[in-house]
């Protein structure tokens, strides 16, 4: 499309064209040529949101005539998805439709005129007239289709049976392929306990003993077809459509980055104009999915023993030295405990609650690595040097001790003075200056904190950290 171009489509339900076994290429005829008069009626009924849309839809009235249910129209003629047999339909199908909808747009242009921009274009010359400068296109279909009740777009099945997500994890839709239950009751070997197993299978029948394997045949998922079928299905459609395809190349869960790469090279070799990989699970959530996935358990966090053994680190930080208690159960570490030398105070409360969250995490299985990939770099505006490395505030000293005695480090003595305490100590000594010199930054308001009579003050916001 060009900018500020409108999609304008629609699809033919292929589904609804076999008849006794046969297509009923008449009857595709008379459709395919309403409803290119349909969608070029729909370019003078629409109510553009901006005049550059309109301006462009006027001059090219470009229309999308694509199709819908061709995996309802292959098991109806049993013919496999994934054979020879099937490409040809699809070249054959859609090249009918290429025809009559070129013919049904020139005879409109004949009556109604061509399209503004149609002199100097590629029609110029070759034909009488075109009302429409182009007038297929394959769209995914995945609402309309549901509508209308068939497959998807040039999709295969995509499962006999399977769970379709709507909104949120508790409005599921379960469907099963009216098709094969409409045979397996002919045949005699349709039962709940067969849709179950379908189920558990992923929604495939393949190698289930109760379905004869001509049906198994038949009724192959867009799982059960290897990804150079999916492409290959896509580059048929495309030879005779003049816009895009839309077609997923479905891959399994276990598929590699080389089933990618050949997917993507395959693609560009059958010349189709773009591709969608994608592979099965790679989601959490996704549109339909083959079974039900059961949610996962919720974390329950292991009860206290009345005797747990542990050991306490002291770690000096810029607030003070700090004392960290770590516990283990038979499973490793259970719970952690942090307390400032001086107690009591806003800090104290602040530590309290990061212990009682990392003992609820440890008591519910998390990993020690995770909660120190959290808590570790958590930076206040008192830091503290040391040989091991800087303390950056209280949560990385503790990230540092768990990380020690997961490790079994020795934790190493903090230089006895950081940056800014030795800033203040030169401070402290100097004679009296009207300007101070800065000594970290405001927790409230981040403007520099300057030493005053003990203590360190913001000047701008009045910040304190004697109180």
């Amino acid at each position: 499309m060009l900018p500020y171009e409108s999609c304008n489509l629609g699809s033919i339900n292929l589904a609804r064209f076999v008849k006794n076994g046969e297509i009923d290429w008449k009857k595709l005829k008379d459709v395919t040529w309403k409803a290119v008069h349909f969608l070029d009626n729909v370019i003078d009924m629409n109510k553009y949101p901006i005049p550059q849309i309109k301006k462009m839809t006027l001059a090219n009235r470009k229309i999308g005539l694509g199709v819908m249910g061709f995996a309802d129209m292959l098991i109806q003629l049993n013919i496999p998805y994934d054979s020879n047999e099937a490409l040809e339909l699809a070249e054959k199908i859609m090249s009918f439709i290429q025809k009559e909808a070129k013919q049904a747009s020139i005879e409109l242009g004949k009556e109604r005129g061509s399209f503004p921009n149609f002199k100097g274009s590629i029609y110029d010359g070759k034909y009488e007239a075109m009302r429409n400068a182009t007038v297929t296109t394959i769209a995914p279909t995945g609402s309309i289709s549901i509508i209308a009740g068939c497959s998807s777009g040039i999709e295969p099945l995509f499962a006999i049976s399977f769970v379709r997500n709507v909104l949120d994890e508790e409005d599921r839709l379960y469907e099963i392929n009216p098709y094969f239950e409409k045979i397996a009751k002919e045949m005699g070997f349709f039962s709940q306990e067969l849709m179950r197993k379908i189920a558990d299978n992923n929604g495939s029948v393949q190698g289930i003993d109760e379905v004869p394997e001509e049906v198994q045949r038949i009724f192959v998922t867009a799982l059960d077809i290897p990804p150079e079928w999916h492409v290959r299905m896509q580059a048929a459609f495309q030879k005779y459509v003049d816009n895009a395809t839309s077609k997923t190349i479905n891959l399994r869960q276990d598929a590699t980055v080389e089933d990618v790469k050949k997917a993507y090279m395959l693609a560009y070799q059958l010349k189709c104009k773009g591709i969608t990989v994608y592979r099965y699970g790679s989601r959490p959530e996704q549109v339909i999915s083959a079974k039900e996935e059961k949610p996962a358990e919720p974390l329950s966090p292991r009860p206290r023993p009345p005797v747990v053994r542990g050991v306490t680190r002291k770690i000096a930080t810029g607030c003070g030295n700090l004392y960290v208690t770590m516990n283990e159960d038979e499973h490793g570490l259970f719970e952690v405990f942090a307390r400032l030398g001086k107690a009591g105070g806003c800090a104290d409360a602040q530590l309290e609650a990061v212990g009682r969250l990392v003992s609820l995490c440890l008591r519910s299985g998390i990993k020690p690595e995770d909660i120190i990939k959290q808590l570790k770099a958590i930076r206040c505006p008192n830091p503290l040097l040391a040989r091991g490395g800087p303390i950056l505030s209280c949560p990385d000293a503790i990230a540092k001790a768990i990380e020690d005695h997961i490790k079994g480090k020795e934790v190493f003595e903090p230089a006895r003075l950081d940056y800014f305490e030795k800033r203040e100590k030169r401070t402290r000594e100097s004679v009296q200056v009207t300007e101070k010199a800065p000594v970290g930054v405001c927790p409230d308001c981040g403007s520099p904190l300057v030493y005053e009579e003990g203590c360190r003050i913001c000047k701008q916001c009045g910040y304190s950290s004697c109180g």
